[in-house]
């Protein structure tokens, strides 16, 4: 007997990627497993493994920074109690962070990719199944998004949960209506702009040469922001390349980043105009603007 789960959770984290950087990621997870019925004639009870599964993912993987921890661009030095560095090192991108050993997921591979992901949540749930479950099939997927979507980075200092983490992210659409119409142009414009991209709040930047960095950061302030908050789960700081970074005036939460959206648009609007802006934070949430 098998028991599938379809849209169980969703999946909003970053990783590091040689070519890319830090990629902003949502990924919807699927579950089917397989066994023998138990005495309540299931083979595991739906809020039960909801709860399970959830939960696991939730403290292990999702609003974390997904390390490949044998890339050879890699580097990782443990400091102070429960604290470490990791560091990006390729030809495109130099990537630096020391924050709580909880921001990170370590995943043994040499390249983060859905592929290996899969494989390492599949591993983590293995172990925390009911005995009557004999199989586990866990999938991975993308949401379909009509129209153009972008990748982003941030941290929430002000959140009491896992959002308060200085790099994770969520792939996400983006729809701007002009006039009571989509505008595939002015859309597409933003997936550009926002493709990879860290989002950072003016409130945190502070030299470089402030960071508690690495030996391997080998970076100044011409080519680099940087970034440092503490949060209820300690003090987070980031070095990350200005030619992948914008910086808001205000946090990053989805409502400002739909308000920041308009107001970046209007300029390129008539008087008579009316803008709608729907940001998304990763899939099926976000929130609206309007303006005009």
């Amino acid at each position: 007997m098998k028991l599938f789960v379809r849209d169980l959770t969703v999946i909003d984290a970053s990783y590091l990627c040689p070519q890319r950087g830090m990629v902003g990621e949502s990924w919807i997870l699927d579950v089917v497993m397989s066994g023998e019925l138990n005495e309540m004639s299931m083979v595991l009870d739906f809020s039960r493994v909801k709860k399970q599964i959830k939960q696991l993912v939730d403290q292990y993987v999702d609003h974390r920074l997904l390390i490949p921890s044998v890339s050879a661009a890699i580097q990782t030095v443990a400091t102070k109690a429960d604290y470490m560095t990791v560091d990006l090192v390729s030809d495109q991108h130099a990537i630096h962070l020391h924050s709580p050993e909880q921001a990170f997921c370590f995943i043994d591979t040499d390249a983060i990719t859905i592929e290996s992901v899969t494989a390492y949540v599949q591993q983590l749930l293995l172990g925390h199944l009911p005995s009557n479950v004999q199989g586990l099939e866990i999938t991975l997927r993308h949401e379909k998004i009509d129209g153009a979507f972008y990748h982003y980075s941030h941290g929430l200092k002000k959140h009491d949960g896992n959002c308060q983490r200085i790099a994770h992210g969520h792939r996400s659409p983006v729809e701007l209506v002009v006039n009571g119409q989509r505008n595939a142009e002015l859309e597409q414009q933003w997936a550009q702009r926002w493709h990879d991209i860290y989002l950072g709040s003016q409130e945190d930047v502070i030299s470089v040469n402030e960071l508690t960095l690495s030996s391997a950061a080998n970076i100044n302030d011409d080519t680099h922001y940087g970034f440092r908050y503490t949060a209820p789960q300690g003090e987070f700081e980031l070095a990350i390349a200005k030619s992948v970074t914008e910086i808001l005036a205000t946090d990053t939460t989805v409502e400002l980043l739909a308000s920041y959206i308009a107001e970046q648009i209007k300029p390129q609007l008539t008087a008579t105009d009316r803008l709608d802006v729907f940001a998304y934070e990763g899939v099926g949430k976000g929130a609206m603007v309007s303006i005009g």
